[in-house]
């Protein structure tokens, strides 16, 4: 007889397939290859029918079926998809399918269902280095087979960008409030903690895509002059990635023997599919992603200070302190995205150690104080 652990352990699990069956639906809706869109509508067709496995076990032993609501991270991993693109979820997904089967593997009921998740994981990694390539139907035909056989991230950089503003900018308003200084002067610190923190965070993420970029160009001038000095070993280097991928050596030696007939054909296949280079991105633009660190930071650096426009003593230290908590409750929540423990497990997992480490650093920073008073 199963326990009320077991039961709520089965329901759990249902509710996680189902979340994973709409999540899948919503992606196919959303992909404009019709191909995936197939790829995505078979992975939620898996899913669905662990979940009929799960309600089917659950019924079996009294429990009760639950109503069904997508998720929060569900909707906003659709909502994500939606507006910015299926691949912009990609790596998050196939982080949650790797912790579904991790999760798996201590059910002794699922011993059947957790190759599958590995399966899904590996398949979404696939997927997500194809369009980050861009190999395009061809790829997209071999995974599909691979599955049939089986059964940023940018979102990452976003939350992470905004959890170092907040943080760091809390630490500092903590210390320099811990000193008893003005709330002027904690006012003054505080902004210029965040624009030392963004500007920062801009100029090193600028000078990491720019030099990105500028051996991106240099390694496709390269590739160019190899291609005149020497074709025939460039289409051997075509026909060897095209073997390594599963096709016959006819059908590898044809298609590379197509491509090299055309220089510029020739030079855009070998940049992607030799480098790993999209020559219509080359590492994205330095000065895009100088401003998104930017304001990403300052976002969650100007949290804490914006009582001390408005507010001065322990009152703007209390509300300081206040938003600062909601800003880590809601940057902990945003994690499960890519993590999916529970949003209560970690917002205040994350609150904790914020809380901590200001405390801290207010302690430190009251201990200066006296001694310079003294």
């Amino acid at each position: 007889m199963a326990s009320r652990q077991d039961i709520r352990r089965y329901r759990a699990n249902l509710l996680d397939e189902l979340n994973s069956a709409a999540l899948y639906r919503a992606l196919a809706a959303n992909e404009k290859n019709e191909e995936l869109s197939e790829v995505y509508r078979r992975l939620a067709d898996t899913e669905q029918d662990h979940a009929d496995s799960w309600a089917k076990r659950l019924k079996a032993v009294g429990g009760k079926i639950p109503s069904f609501r997508p998720s929060w991270r569900t909707r906003t991993l659709a909502m994500l998809a939606r507006r910015f693109g299926v691949d912009t979820v990609l790596p998050t997904l196939a982080t949650i399918e790797r912790n579904a089967t991790s999760g798996y593997d201590r059910q002794p009921e699922a011993a059947d269902m957790a190759p599958v998740e590995l399966s899904h994981a590996r398949l979404l990694s696939r997927i997500d280095e194809s369009v980050r390539v861009g190999r395009g139907g061809a790829a997209v035909a071999q995974i599909e087979g691979r599955h049939r056989t089986a059964g940023g991230n940018a979102l990452r950089a976003a939350v992470l960008g905004a959890s170092d503003g907040l943080l760091s900018n809390f630490n500092l308003v903590m210390g320099v409030a811990g000193a008893a200084l003005s709330g002027t002067t904690i006012l003054l610190t505080g902004l210029a903690g965040l624009l030392a923190g963004a500007i920062s965070m801009a100029l090193g993420e600028w000078i990491s895509v720019q030099s990105s970029r500028e051996l991106y160009l240099e390694q496709i001038e390269r590739e160019k002059e190899e291609i005149a000095a020497d074709p025939e070993e460039e289409l051997e280097e075509l026909v060897l990635i095209y073997r390594a991928r599963g096709l016959a050596e006819t059908e590898a030696r044809a298609l590379a023997a197509r491509l090299m007939g055309d220089p510029e054909t020739a030079l855009e296949a070998l940049v992607r599919d030799e480098l790993g280079i999209d020559p219509d991105e080359l590492g994205g633009s330095a000065w895009e992603a100088a401003i998104t660190s930017f304001l990403l930071f300052a976002v969650g650096a100007i949290l804490p200070v914006i009582p001390y426009f408005f507010l001065s003593g322990t009152t703007a230290l209390m509300v300081s302190a206040g938003l600062s908590t909601i800003g880590l409750f809601c940057i902990g929540a945003a994690i499960t995205l890519f993590t999916g423990r529970p949003v209560l497990y970690s917002g205040v997992r994350q609150v904790l150690f914020g809380l901590v480490a200001a405390g801290l650093t207010f302690s430190i920073g009251k201990l200066i104080g006296v001694t310079i008073a003294g």
